[in-house]
């Protein structure tokens, strides 16, 4: 038996595994619903599923593990110590991090800082939350950029990241954490550890995250949000990478970040008007399962609005949307495990159609026609509130559809003939 135990297989899992493999460090695996394929990929790394869950100093748990879980009280109780892979890798590995976190717009900072550190010359790679995950590439950067969920971060106890960037605090996985305020809590896990030789750049326009960092002794460094959220985000990246180049003792080259700017990156399924058919836009942001960040696209897509909406309701305060549908959504097509009942407390404001197939592909097709039908300007906007789970892979499956099913029915991608 080791002392070590991994809790959860799946991608970060098998991860975690595939690390300690190369590592040459022994670990026991559990998973409550163990897929045969990953059991035995684990075993022919040489392995051991666990025989009982106890006596283990080191649990490595995967995100999906609820921090509650019966099992890790019971093996906390016991004196082991639970963490996750962001610890797992700040604690064998040497190389440098830049964690990224925030409610909204953390995986294109991510990319975007990986960009603007390799346009200063630094071997710079991105992982975490986004693929690769962070043990994958870790070891063979000169500084990794980690995208930090709270669910990772609510397991973080040493982890120290050389720059810190906290993008905004809004409203997201209450199924998860309970409250806003736990969900808060495990974001500004990120900053715990900091010291006055790392950099902290933040949004200074945000009041919670100003509230949040009090006490933070990092070197602070605020921005303030953009005319868009692409050119915010890119601005934080921007400054973490110059903050990371600066505690190096790296000349910064503003001309080499200012060419960087213009080739960043651009992440799918983030608020993009893709396609149009006659006068309706097609806009697809499929990530957007965060309150804010739905409400943002409510109020920024061209009205009439048809509105897809659904998938796994994560606990959002659905009805705090009333006032972005009101006198802008047409129809909200309800989508998913739980569209239909989301779009209830919509019901006086807009007309509500149940798309009630429960194959993903059919289900977006179906959506699409409805909102065409009712529809001669505006726009069809993907913007689901929910997981992605219930009938696709990930969100960025659910956007490959959702744009394949928009030009199957006749929309031309912008830019087209």
């Amino acid at each position: 038996m080791s002392e070590r135990l991994v809790f959860g297989l799946g991608r970060s899992g098998l991860g975690v595994l595939a690390y300690l493999r190369r590592k040459g460090l022994p670990a026991d695996f559990h998973d409550d619903r163990p897929k045969p394929e990953e059991a035995a990929q684990a075993e022919a790394w040489g392995f051991a599923a666990a025989r009982e869950l106890s006596g283990y100093r080191e649990v490595v748990a995967a995100p999906g593990v609820p921090i509650d879980h019966p099992a890790l009280e019971r093996l906390r109780a016991e004196g082991a110590e639970v963490i996750g892979e962001a610890e797992l890798a700040y604690r064998l590995s040497p190389t440098p991090l830049v964690g990224i976190t925030g409610t909204a717009g953390k995986g294109t900072a991510t990319v975007a800082t990986e960009h603007f550190l390799k346009a200063l010359g630094f071997k710079a790679v991105a992982g975490g939350n986004l693929d690769p995950p962070l043990l994958d590439v870790v070891d063979g950067a000169e500084v990794a950029v980690a995208e930090l969920s709270s669910f990772q971060l609510e397991r973080v106890v040493r982890f120290r990241p050389r720059v810190a960037v906290l993008l905004n605090l809004g409203i997201d996985h209450l199924d998860r954490h309970g409250s806003l305020e736990a969900y808060h809590a495990a974001k500004l896990n990120l900053l715990r550890n900091l010291t006055p030789e790392d950099a902290l750049v933040y949004n200074a326009a945000d009041e919670r995250v100003v509230a949040g960092i009090r006490g933070c002794v990092a070197r602070r460094v605020p921005f303030w949000p953009q005319a868009t959220p692409r050119q915010t985000n890119l601005l934080a990246a921007r400054l973490a990478a110059r903050a990371y180049a600066e505690l190096a003792g790296k000349a910064v080259d503003e001309g080499a970040l200012e060419q960087a700017q213009a080739t960043a990156p651009q992440l799918e399924g983030r608020f993009e008007a893709f396609a149009r058919k006659g006068g309706v836009t097609f806009i697809d942001d499929s990530i957007a399962t965060r309150f804010d960040a739905v409400k943002a696209a409510l109020l920024a897509a061209p009205t009439p609005v048809a509105w897809i909406l659904g998938g796994v309701d994560k606990g959002a305060p659905v009805a705090d949307l009333r006032e972005a549908v009101r006198g802008r959504v047409r129809v909200i097509l309800a989508v998913g495990q739980d569209g239909p009942r989301m779009a209830e407390c919509f019901a006086d404001l807009a007309e509500v159609v149940p798309v009630l197939e429960a194959e993903g592909r059919s289900a977006l097709r179906r959506a699409v026609e409805e909102g065409l039908a009712r529809l001669e300007t505006g726009s069809v906007l993907l913007a689901p509130l929910g997981t992605s789970f219930d009938q696709f892979k990930d969100y960025k499956h659910r956007s490959k559809v959702f744009r394949q099913v928009a030009l199957e029915l006749g929309a031309v991608p912008v830019g087209g003939g």
